[in-house]
């Protein structure tokens, strides 16, 4: 619990305005999902893959999602690159008019 008054660097606090622990992120996202309608589970990571590719396809910098991820090792936010660079690729073939494989 955290006291009153003690700010906190959490994003997303709880009731009490202490850190949301994993298993309360994902009890809210099964309850949402559900009432979207998804069939498939969302997990907590999925937002996280979600966040870092979004941030690296919109050209974001490696070492800025690497601080936002909490990565220590850069390798490990590079991973996020080849999701990245595939959907570059996927794009370039639907959109340029001179790329094999475009409409």
């Amino acid at each position: 619990m955290v006291r009153e008054g003690q700010p906190t660097r959490a994003l997303f606090v709880n009731r009490f305005g202490g850190r949301l622990s994993e298993r309360s992120v994902r009890m809210l996202l099964d309850k949402y999902a559900k009432a979207a309608g998804l069939d498939k589970r969302v997990y907590p990571h999925i937002l996280r893959h979600t966040f870092a590719t979004h941030l690296l396809d919109g050209g974001a910098d490696l070492r800025v999602v690497q601080e936002f991820l909490g990565h220590a090792d850069l390798t490990t936010t590079q991973i996020y690159t080849h999701v990245s660079q595939a959907r570059a690729r996927e794009v370039y073939l639907k959109s340029h008019p001179g790329a094999k494989g475009g409409k």
